[in-house]
């Protein structure tokens, strides 16, 4: 479409990771197999929790919830990413667009306040270790998970909503392997700057927020490890610990990079490496992360064999 051309445009084009022809096929192969590992661990993990019962504690229930949060946001990116790689049409409509956009701003958001949901219950399994039956009761972790999916759900509506005052007609081309809400912005005939500034200003808002709400409870965990006299409790709680940390070391960089600062990211390219990584790459990782250190995940799975 030419600038003169104000046909408003019903559908984008996505142009994916490359544009060359040769690495089509490697690249549909190489993420067709990350994204099968990353369902089978990610509700493989689930359906171990809900089949042992001795994984049937709150530290495991928000784990469960975190796999879950995890398939869902490969899921809404990585299908239609395949399905473009072995096709030369690269469409998806509007409607298609924002249902996409919707589904991955929910779950990674719901995946911010449950990575601090985590870290909560690792602070009073640890420093308040007497009270922790008592403090993580059922019904608690239940309405924490709840809320967790429920701040995930408005925040996306929030901006998808949003979108809708927004028209297209220069372009349809999206420079991504999936509809980003940026890539939108750079496209629209609309001034997005509302659009841009709630986004910088609802991402800092919650990840600064659960950040530090999280970097809190680990450094009261660190220093009551610290004055532990268990050699055996004090293995324990780190390999625990360093397992979360990890998982929050990677999935809060890649977003600062992409959302906190919009106006100065990086290149474009990198900025397909940032997306790539939250939006497949970290789903994949982190049941391994929980999970090959966990004696308990280790030992339920043994179970399960036999």
């Amino acid at each position: 479409m030419t600038e003169e051309n104000e046909t408003l445009v019903a559908e984008f084009v996505l142009m994916g990771l490359t544009g060359h022809p040769e690495l089509q096929i490697p690249l549909f192969l190489g993420f067709l197999m990350i994204y099968l590992t990353t369902m089978v661990g990610n509700l493989g993990l689930i359906g171990l929790i809900c089949k042992d019962p001795h994984l049937h504690t709150p530290m495991y229930l928000f784990l469960g919830s975190l796999a879950f949060a995890d398939a869902c946001t490969s899921s809404s990116v990585t299908p239609k990413m395949l399905m473009n790689f072995l096709s030369k049409n690269h469409v998806i409509s509007i409607f298609d667009c924002m249902v996409q956009l919707y589904f991955f701003g929910s779950s990674a958001t719901t995946e911010c306040f449950l990575l601090v949901v985590m870290a909560y219950d690792r602070y009073v399994a640890i420093c308040n270790p007497l009270l922790y039956p008592v403090v993580m009761s059922k019904s608690l972790c239940t309405q924490l998970i709840g809320v967790s999916y429920a701040i995930g759900f408005v925040h996306s509506v929030i901006h998808v909503t949003l979108l809708f005052r927004l028209t297209f007609c220069r372009s349809n081309i999206i420079q991504y392997f999936y509809c980003e809400i940026l890539q939108l912005f750079k496209i629209s005939c609309t001034d997005p700057t509302i659009n841009a500034f709630l986004i910088l200003v609802f991402s800092a808002f919650i990840q600064v927020l659960t950040f530090m709400a999280i970097i809190v409870s680990y450094t009261c965990v660190l220093f009551a490890i610290l004055k532990n006299n268990s050699e055996k409790g004090r293995s324990k709680a780190f390999s625990t610990c360093s397992a979360h940390l990890l998982s929050v070391s990677l999935f809060y960089g890649t977003l600062f990079f992409m959302y906190v600062r919009p106006g100065s990211g990086p290149a474009e390219n990198q900025d397909k490496m940032y997306s790539l990584f939250y939006t497949i790459i970290i789903p994949l990782l982190n049941p391994f992360i929980y999970s090959l250190r966990n004696r308990e995940v280790s030992g339920a799975l043994r179970r399960l064999m036999k």
